[in-house]
């Protein structure tokens, strides 16, 4: 559990693998803009930082989180050695917030079974906006920091 002013975004990297000749896809929601741009600004940083070139990371948009799993999907068929899904679902009034949460799960699940690629799950899933942008670059870190890391971990296992 995140403690405050704890960010869990550092990473040593002499333990990360080179990711220069990994090809990265990241598929971001469009939906609270703000906190999924601060996500994939930090996955983006974070794997140039590690060695991928920029020619080696495709991006697309996609209207919403539901979105990701179908968005996901066809960029695993492009060509890619992994995908970050990147979202941000904020708690509301209605059950809406439940299914959507569930339904992204379930469906990255479902890619990481019947796809041979790794589909890294980036969706925030907080009770307030305010306990996003915590999490999109503020005070906890970037969990598109921690998504690309553990993006090139995953490629470099499913090479091996």
């Amino acid at each position: 559990m995140a403690t405050a002013n704890h960010n869990l975004s550092n990473y040593d990297k002499s333990t990360i693998p080179n990711a220069k000749d990994f090809r990265f896809g990241i598929v971001v929601s469009e939906w609270n803009t703000e906190v999924t741009e601060g996500l994939y600004n930090g996955a983006l940083e974070a794997l140039l930082d590690c060695g991928a070139t920029q020619d080696h990371i495709t991006r697309w948009n996609v209207p919403g989180s539901y979105e990701l799993i179908y968005g996901s999907k066809k960029m695993l068929q492009q060509n890619v050695d992994v995908v970050i899904a990147i979202g941000c679902v904020i708690q509301g009034e209605t059950k809406h917030f439940d299914f959507v949460c569930q339904g992204v799960t379930q469906g990255i699940k479902d890619l990481n079974i019947l796809y041979d690629k790794p589909t890294i799950f980036c969706v925030l899933t907080d009770n307030t906006m305010q306990q996003s942008l915590e999490r999109s670059g503020g005070k906890h870190g970037n969990k598109g920091t921690e998504a690309a890391i553990t993006a090139i971990k995953m490629v470099a296992l499913n090479q091996k």
